[in-house]
């Protein structure tokens, strides 16, 4: 993705002072999702990166509640694999993994399904934003219950500030750094 098109989509992003409570900077990805040359340009080039990356195939692309969802089933496709997603807390049936997360304005509760995740399966992890890490680290801890392996974490952004990606246990990629 050229500089242009990262400058482009920076200035498209929404910005929501005190949302979801104060004190939060919110950052809306939704505004993307208006123009389809912009959305292309992202997943292109996420599934770029993958595909330069990871000479070994990418098994399941895990999406994280909720905007994991809107990136996560477009990348899977491209690239072939399964796409299994991590919700909150009593949002999915059978038997499922669980993970409790601390965020930067309170604490959750993350489950996967347990069958979407089969021993050994290489797995990347896709989320709108990292802040703390948090809910990601968690989404890698229920990849390591289901004994999966995460292979790398892409974010469209990532709050540089709060160096979330220490918290993780495989590399990171993130389009766009604030």
């Amino acid at each position: 993705m050229s500089n242009y098109d990262i400058e482009r989509i920076k200035s498209m992003l929404g910005t929501h002072a005190d949302f979801p409570k104060e004190g939060i900077v919110f950052k809306d990805m939704f505004p993307v999702f208006q123009d389809p040359t912009a959305v292309e340009a992202l997943i292109t080039n996420i599934v770029h990166h993958l595909t330069s990356t990871h000479k070994e195939k990418i098994d399941v692309v895990v999406g994280l509640d909720a905007r994991g969802f809107l990136f996560g089933p477009l990348i899977a496709l491209r690239l072939g694999a399964a796409f299994a997603p991590v919700r909150k807390a009593g949002k999915l049936p059978g038997d499922c993994a669980r993970a409790v997360y601390a965020k930067e304005y309170g604490e959750d509760v993350f489950e996967i399904q347990k069958s979407a995740i089969k021993p050994n399966a290489r797995v990347v992890i896709v989320d709108d934003l990292i802040a703390t890490g948090g809910s990601a680290g968690a989404a890698g801890e229920l990849i390591k219950k289901c004994d999966g392996k995460t292979v790398e974490y892409v974010f469209v952004m990532e709050l540089d500030f709060l160096n979330g990606r220490k918290v993780l246990d495989a590399p990171v990629y993130s389009l766009i750094h604030l």
